[in-house]
């Protein structure tokens, strides 16, 4: 079962502003004047006596309406919790994702507003998985409306094009990245971004052909040999998008059981 912390959050934020909002309009007067007779005193509009629950909902509503505007509008925070986009992204990196990029779009709904850019080739995007839209994934951009994608070789095909790529060493790791000792380190190269991937020359290797649709992307993990990404399961919708990762915040690898402090800060490429 995933937790839609988005609609809890907008939950929270009407909940509390209307009823903060009700008091103000309805009894947060009478209550003032009622207690200002009893105290035989002149009247200063005071709030004085709000029953609990308003107190609570007044607290907590700039409170709330601060982080869905942040969350929603501005940047949301994401946990990698697997290999796929290795070596890029770790598990136990925390990551944060530009929600303009792509156009502003309602919460929970997820409505468009205001349309901005489009996913350029080699931005590594966060969306909802088109499967199971409760699910975010988090794949790079490869291919874009109208190009034909093949992927075969251990490479990717671009319009009839291989993309250029160049061996750099043998991968090794220490705590979770253990997992993909011995695999082939490698930097791709996608049109403007050059980026490392992982292949693994004795795995299986799903292929793939296809034509992109019109609003849909075709997106990879960088760990080749280890992502269930579209050649699995096909396109990613504009409308599935959620944002573009653009910064690693905290890094926590659970078996060295301790931060990794050089991954903090780190621009996402």
């Amino acid at each position: 079962m995933n937790f839609d912390f988005a609609a809890l959050l907008v939950l929270l934020t009407f909940l509390s502003g209307g009823i903060w909002l009700v008091d103000t309009l309805l009894f947060a007067r009478k209550r003032s004047a009622t207690g200002q007779q009893k105290a035989g005193q002149a009247d200063t509009g005071s709030p004085a006596g709000a029953p609990l629950v308003v107190e609570y909902a007044r607290s907590f509503f700039p409170i709330f309406l601060l982080v869905l505007v942040l969350r929603s509008f501005i940047a949301e925070p994401f946990r990698i919790p697997s290999a796929s986009m290795m070596p890029t992204l770790l598990i136990g990196d925390f990551i944060l994702v530009n929600k303009y990029d792509y156009g502003l779009r309602l919460p929970v709904i997820n409505l468009k507003l205001i349309p901005n850019k489009t996913p350029q080739r080699g931005d590594i995007v966060v969306f909802r998985y088109p499967e199971d839209p409760k699910i975010p994934f988090i794949k790079r951009v490869v291919g874009l409306p109208g190009d034909h994608i093949a992927y075969y070789d251990k490479t990717v095909h671009i319009n009839g094009q291989p993309v250029e790529q160049v061996e750099l060493e043998t991968y090794t790791g220490a705590g979770t990245r253990k997992i993909m000792d011995g695999v082939s380190r490698r930097m791709e190269q996608l049109g403007s971004v050059r980026h490392d991937i992982l292949v693994d020359p004795s795995a299986y290797s799903r292929e793939f052909d296809g034509v992109v649709p019109p609003g849909q992307y075709f997106v990879l993990g960088d760990n080749r040999d280890n992502s269930r990404d579209s050649r699995y399961w096909g396109y990613v919708p504009d409308a599935n998008l959620i944002g573009r990762a653009f910064l690693i915040w905290m890094n926590w690898d659970i078996k060295n059981a301790g931060i990794e402090w050089g991954r903090i800060g780190t621009m996402l490429n």
